[in-house]
């Protein structure tokens, strides 16, 4: 969204005519500025001033969705005295507010750009109470027919109720909910009791202990409640599946894994867990995997709800989502970033901290390997392009917090941590950490903090080490020059520059293999400078081939030695096989060591050796990724053709059943030659799966949107699909998305028209599910016409859809092409634009990355 902020000294004083909201006005001087958003300046004022924080709210929930929330507040909080206009955020209409007192005393009702204004004539230095009636703002309730949802991060819950919105102002919160009778409901604090009146009951709950605005929250509505005591600790699980083999296959899981994570967490952090409540949510097409709300934990139930055809890839990932939710109630909800700028403190900490607690939690797992696959193709993913942004962004108003989320904050970071890591030390780091979260406990901090905590703990600098990692963009260019004589290493040295040229320098610690016929002998290599030597390769046989980063903790592009190529299933090292290749997918990208046909051809073939699931889901991924978006549409049938030919053999071949399923999902999303995608029909209209696959409910429905997409003629498809769908809530997602798998162009065209009202882009997961097969390459022809008005919305999206939703858009718009028109107008777009959000300019950049160097390597 375009930055339209005001920044002017204004005062202006409406008079309350009669009982309505009618204004006057005067202007004598103020001295804070009155504008959209929360601004940095307003939050460092208030924080000097306000104190002892608490609200009260009320909620009057109706049973439809479209009818208004009656609602009231009451907010209690010490006050320093000042000679401004005391401001709370509230993102609505003026008719919102009914009535407002101020200890006791109706006032004037004050309004301007989103923000009420309290003159401080009403106020008095120590204790105050705020009382507001209003109409709930609808923007984050997220309501459906039977169910709402709060979602209120970054700076959302200003768009609900008015209060102080911003991360350091931690307070108390104490709901009350009116609602109907069938209806449950769950928030941060205990409920304390339950009132029935007729065909209406009131639920009173528990204050909260202190925390930020963006974290509380509540739900709402027709769930099934399930509790449970594992490790003597009571948790609630709400949710709405209806699939019983997925609710006995997963329900014993979910309070295991949030058990194991909390006592892990216990355990590393020598604090207990620090809320009084443990509960969680598993709502339909929640916006994101989950959110940490303070003993209210949301998730995208399908995250959470396994069935037995779940690889052991999705129960990792499972496993991996409950811990990051859990790590947060210490990083992030019991010590919390001051100002959103370091919003990527408490995820970095949440990633670090989820990965070493699957280590332990999933026997069998390989922490490392899961490492490499997690983190290094989806930080490159956004490090590579144009729109690269540091880990660290500074940030003048909250109503950009937004688009910091991304890749780098998510991946980098916690690639960054474990640098840091093996910079200080398991135990050094960890020791740092007790004592952060000690110091700043139901306080906030910054990174900053955190770093004066740690430097005092290692000899390295880490202010200077901090600065190329967190507030510069980009990867290094990593090479190597290897010497011999008489069969011998005489020489062995590394180097390194930006990948953009640059002189710039990443201090890191990563390995190299030297990778002889009969065994593999790895070093490590510290990097800090230009260029490394590495003294104890020297006198050693000269390999049969090098790999660069052969632990994956390092990070960059590196070097590619082709002996490799052909020796690639000689790696018996899965980590080895996974840097080795992520490292060639990055390098084909870059356009160096080998084309994309190349690499289509090599990773055919190892998918036959490959023996690791998480390096299988790698291959499949580049394997489809070069099919739909690396190769030319004259040349995509016979590699398809081919790509199909050997996932169904190593398929056949395979005795693993999540192998076996990875194989089998490749196979579908490349279909293109009519026996596959007959074999594909009849699979989906017997509902009989190959031998040693498990196919599901959510299996068949994408089968069937697939033989859509690709115009398979076979009439009454996705509405026999439909029928056979059980669950309300995926009946209803898959009626949303109909229209835009219509074989009519002109339905295609009505469903896009569509999105341009925000009320139906209100299931932010459907819309961009649905984007992403009305922009699928195979409706290229007709779809592209839609990129100008696509890339035209985006301000619109950001500003009425929740953060990660403009970069969702933007990837399920562009992801697929691939042409030199593409590129340019996107450019143009840009190009004519030369004011335009800097933030939605680096999204936008980041999504093209796809089609400009498709374009380049194949145009």
């Amino acid at each position: 969204m375009k930055s339209l902020l005001l920044r002017y000294a204004v005062s202006v004083h409406y008079c309350l005519l009669g009982a309505a909201a009618s204004y006057g006005q005067t202007t004598p001087p103020r001295t804070m500025s009155v504008e959209k958003g929360v601004a940095q300046a307003l939050a460092q004022a208030r924080r000097q001033t306000i104190s002892q924080l608490a609200y009260a709210l009320r909620f009057e929930l109706p049973a439809q969705k479209n009818q208004p929330i009656p609602a009231s507040e009451t907010i209690r909080f010490t006050w320093k005295k000042s000679t401004a206009p005391l401001q709370l955020d509230f993102k609505e209409q003026p008719d919102h507010l009914q009535r407002i007192t101020v200890n006791g005393k109706p006032i004037p009702i004050v309004f301007r750009d989103e923000h009420i204004l309290i003159e401080p004539t009403y106020l008095r230095a120590g204790a105050n109470t705020v009382a507001i009636q209003f109409t709930a703002g609808d923007l984050s309730l997220n309501r459906n027919d039977d169910y709402l949802y709060t979602l209120l991060v970054p700076d959302r819950a200003r768009t609900v109720f008015p209060c102080f919105d911003q991360p350091d102002l931690k307070a108390s919160f104490q709901l009350t909910l009116t609602l109907p009778r069938p209806w449950q409901a769950m928030t941060n604090g205990a409920l304390r009791d339950s009132v029935v009146a007729g065909d209406r009951k009131t639920m009173t709950f528990r204050p909260s202990e202190a925390i930020s605005t963006y974290l509380f929250a509540f739900v709402a509505g027709r769930f099934t409640v399930v509790t449970d005591k594992p490790g003597n600790r009571p948790m609630t699980l709400f949710h709405r599946e209806t699939d019983t083999t997925k609710i006995r296959l997963s329900v014993p899981f979910l309070f295991t894994l949030h058990a194991d994570a909390l006592r892990f967490l216990e355990a590393y952090t020598a604090r207990p867990y620090p809320f009084h409540k443990f509960d969680f949510a598993a709502i339909p097409d929640f916006q994101y995997g989950g959110m940490e709300h303070a003993g209210a934990i949301d998730y995208k139930l399908s995250s959470l709800f396994l069935d037995n055809g779940a690889t052991r890839d999705q129960q990792m990932a499972r496993a991996t989502l409950i811990a990051h939710e859990t790590a947060h109630m210490w990083f992030g909800d019991l010590v919390t970033m001051r100002w959103f700028d370091d919003v990527w403190l408490k995820e970095v900490f949440a990633n670090f901290m989820a990965d070493k607690i699957v280590e332990t939690a999933m026997p069998g797992s390989n922490y490392d390997l899961q490492f490499v696959v997690d983190h290094l193709p989806a930080a490159y993913a956004v490090d590579r392009t144009e729109g690269a942004n540091p880990i660290g962004q500074p940030l003048a108003n909250l109503q950009e917090a937004g688009s910091l989320y991304g890749g780098i904050i998510y991946h980098k970071a916690p690639i960054m941590m474990r640098q840091l890591e093996r910079i200080m030390g398991k135990t050094a780091l960890r020791d740092g950490l007790r004592d952060y979260l000690k110091t700043y406990a139901f306080g906030n901090a910054t990174w900053a903090d955190l770093i004066a905590i740690l430097d005092a703990r290692t000899p390295v600098d880490l202010q200077a080490w901090n600065h190329i990692w967190v507030r510069e963009t980009g990867r290094p260019k990593v090479t190597y020059q290897l010497d011999q004589q008489d069969g011998k290493i005489s020489r062995f040295v590394l180097r390194q520059s930006g990948e953009d040229g640059s002189p710039r320098q990443w201090p890191q610690g990563f390995e190299v293999a030297l990778v002889y016929p009969d065994h593999v002998e790895e070093l490590s290599v510290t990097l800090n400078g230009a260029e490394a030597s590495l003294p104890e390769a020297v006198g050693k046989a000269a390999p049969a081939f090098v790999l660069l980063n052969s632990s994956g903790q390092g990070y960059g592009l590196f070097q590619v030695d082709t002996a490799m190529l052909r020796r690639l299933p000689t790696l018996k090292n899965p980590v080895m096989r996974a840097s080795a290749y992520i490292n060639l997918y990055e390098n084909m990208l870059a356009g160096q060591v080998i084309s994309p046909a190349q690499l289509a051809e090599l990773e055919q073939a190892l998918l036959t050796t490959e023996t690791e699931e998480l390096n299988l889901r790698l291959l499949t991924g580049h394997l489809g990724n070069l099919v739909w978006s690396f190769t030319r549409p004259e040349g995509r049938l016979a590699l398809a053709t081919s790509v199909e030919q050997r996932a169904w053999q190593a398929m056949e071949a395979q005795r693993t059943p999540g192998m076996r399923k990875l194989l089998f999902r490749l196979y579908q999303r490349v279909a293109l030659s009519k026996p596959a995608q007959d074999r594909l029909y009849a699979i989906w209209r017997d509902q009989k799966a190959p031998a040693g696959v498990t196919l599901t409910e959510d299996d068949y429905t994408a089968l069937a949107l697939a033989l859509a997409v690709r115009d398979y003629p076979a009439d009454g498809l996705l509405a026999q699909q439909l029928a056979r769908i059980k669950n309300p809530d995926r009946r209803k997602r898959l009626q949303f998305m109909l229209p835009a798998l219509s074989g009519n162009v002109a339905d295609r065209d009505a469903f896009f028209a569509s999105l341009a009202s925000a009320t139906n882009r209100e299931h932010e997961a459907w819309v961009t599910e649905a984007l992403g097969y009305l922009h699928h390459p195979l409706r290229a022809a007709t779809s592209a016409r839609y990129l100008p008005q696509s890339l035209a919305l985006l301000e619109e999206i950001q500003r009425t859809g929740d953060i990660f939703f403009p970069a969702s858009w933007l990837q399920s718009t562009l992801g697929a092409y691939q042409t030199p028109e593409t590129a340019q107008l996107i450019r143009r777009f840009l190009a004519e634009r030369p004011t335009y959000n800097t933030r939605l300019r680096e999204k936008l950049l980041q999504a093209a990355d796809t089609p400009f160097r498709a374009s380049k390597l194949l145009y």
